[in-house]
């Protein structure tokens, strides 16, 4: 998916220029999320490009690997054009690149200001599309009924919640059903899933009960980590809601099999 470029409609001066971070979770896991981003942004008029681009850092950043952090901070910023918006279908890589960049460099006024400047035109994707675009429907239907995971990093660090809800409400056909608990931590946290596998299993049993006893048949959100975590416990109780990134079923990419990468019956 990186290294990809828009062709159409190169001669239109016009159109909103963008460059698609694309996730390493996306790359690896779900390409989908990728592509169905890139239709949504052109969809809106823009031109969209997706350059090739390291890992935002944020493992490294949890850890405490401040120097590999920077690096790869400093690798990110140079992959990225100057004039063009980045947007990112990742709650928690948009937080990465748009509040602890510029902490990172705190001391270093020359990277500080880069990135500050770099953060300044980072956006989450249903951001973009809502706040910045003033995008109100993406023009598909969903004949299912869906309920939202409010991301950590996306609520908390920058206040993504409305958006999403807007955006899936006016698809045709989706009725968005809410689960108890929306805004609850799924227990994944990156390493935190791997350094207290108890304490995430429990959080994410107890997600998956609330999101089954919302009736909703598709559970979604706006960031691959959470979605990932989400699927297994759901796939481990064999449970028949299926899970999408929120950028699938905003853009209408919804043939392939959900998230756990099983066809439900």
């Amino acid at each position: 998916m990186p290294g990809f470029k828009d062709t159409t409609g190169s001669n239109g001066g016009s159109r909103r220029k963008v460059d698609l971070f694309v996730t390493c979770l996306v790359d690896f896991y779900r390409p989908s999320v990728g592509f169905a981003a890139v239709k949504l942004l052109r969809g809106a008029g823009c031109e969209v490009c997706a350059p090739l681009a390291t890992c935002c850092g944020q493992p490294a950043y949890n850890a405490g690997d401040r120097a590999t952090a920077k690096r790869l901070a400093k690798a990110t910023i140079r992959s990225f054009s100057e004039n063009h918006d980045v947007v990112v279908p990742s709650g928690s890589c948009a937080a990465m690149l748009k509040v602890h960049y510029p902490d990172l460099f705190i001391g270093d006024d020359a990277w500080a200001k880069r990135a500050e400047q770099f953060a300044e035109r980072v956006f989450e994707l249903t951001v973009f599309l809502v706040d910045v675009l003033g995008k109100e429907n993406t023009g598909v239907a969903f004949e299912n009924s869906v309920t939202y995971h409010d991301a950590c990093s996306g609520l908390r660090e920058l206040g993504i919640k409305a958006q999403p809800r807007a955006l899936l409400c006016s698809v045709a056909g989706l009725s968005l059903a809410e689960h108890s608990g929306a805004e609850d931590c799924c227990g994944f946290g990156g390493t935190f899933c791997v350094k207290y596998p108890d304490i995430s299993l429990r959080m994410v049993s107890e997600k998956c009960a609330a999101i089954v006893a919302s009736g909703a048949d598709t559970v979604c959100a706006g960031d691959m980590g959470c979605l990932l975590n989400i699927a297994g416990c759901l796939s481990r109780q064999r449970s028949l809601v299926r899970v999408r990134h929120v950028a699938e079923i905003l853009a209408g990419s919804t043939e392939s099999p959900g998230i756990e990468g099983r066809v439900h019956d």
